[in-house]
């Protein structure tokens, strides 16, 4: 999911928070029971998480995998990881601060690694992914997701045209440049390789509906729990507000005053160690 991430990106402030509320039922939910779902077929005695952030896919790892299967989740944001705990899980899983460049564990020493739209993130994707395989026992799989470009993903599209009506000289194009911007499966699949993996990735590309009860909660979601609300606020501190009431605005154009439908799509890639 998109959070604090390795390569010295951290959630922080009242980002989390926010993030949380509006963000993963927003976007991250469908998607984290996909990978659940994938890791739950698998035959596996523990799984690492990388990325978590506030743990949605956390969660549904601990519904969804029997009791005897342990978690370990990790990200690089510590406040991210304070209030995944705080939320809690359906039972006891191992929360740890941790880079996925740096990963602190043996090698060999997971079933399955998972990661939720993370690894966009990562300063150096072929290292993290060489870094998953070092951890990996044989026969082990790798299973993360990526979102695809940002036109194939409705709200965020919109919200990054409206912010350029407020900044015209200097547009904010986080959304597009960074969780977005690793939608390329040839680029994957040769990064994949880079990190040390000798099988052929499998990337499966999955639509989903983005729901929201208003049209406020995307514009918050984007505007202020995403490190888009850095570039707005580096740009002019003052007109994060007016940024926020732009992109409201701009989704209620497109999709109308009452609840608000917009498309997400992504893409789930699987490769074994």
């Amino acid at each position: 999911m998109t959070g604090s991430r390795a390569g010295g990106v951290q959630y922080s402030g009242p980002i989390p928070d926010i993030y949380d509320k509006y963000l993963v039922p927003l976007i991250f939910e469908p998607y984290a029971i996909d990978l659940a779902q994938r890791a739950a077929a698998l035959p596996i005695t523990n799984v690492l998480e990388l990325a978590a952030g506030t743990g949605v896919v956390t969660r549904r790892l601990a519904m969804a995998l029997p009791g005897s299967v342990f978690i370990i989740a990790t990200d690089l944001s510590q406040p991210m990881l304070d209030l995944a705990a705080s939320v809690g899980t359906s039972r006891p899983v191992e929360w740890r601060q941790a880079d996925a460049l740096e990963l602190p564990f043996d090698k060999a020493s997971f079933d399955a690694v998972v990661c939720q739209f993370g690894v966009m993130f990562f300063a150096d994707k072929a290292r993290a992914f060489a870094e998953v395989r070092r951890v990996l026992r044989r026969g082990g799989t790798f299973i993360f997701n990526v979102w695809d470009r940002i036109e194939e993903n409705e709200f965020a599209m919109t919200v990054t045209e409206a912010l350029a009506g407020i900044f015209p000289d200097d547009p904010p194009r986080f959304m597009a440049r960074v969780p977005h911007g690793y939608h390329d499966i040839a680029m994957i699949r040769r990064d994949v390789s880079s990190g040390g993996f000798s099988s052929v990735p499998e990337v499966v590309t999955l639509a989903e509906r983005s729901l929201a009860a208003t049209a406020r909660i995307p514009a918050m979601a984007y505007c202020q729990g995403t490190l888009l609300r850095d570039e707005i606020e580096a740009r002019d501190p003052a007109k994060l507000s007016m940024a926020t009431d732009a992109a409201e605005a701009a989704l209620l154009e497109r999709f109308g005053t009452a609840a608000v439908d917009g498309k997400i799509q992504a893409h789930v890639v699987s490769v074994e160690c």
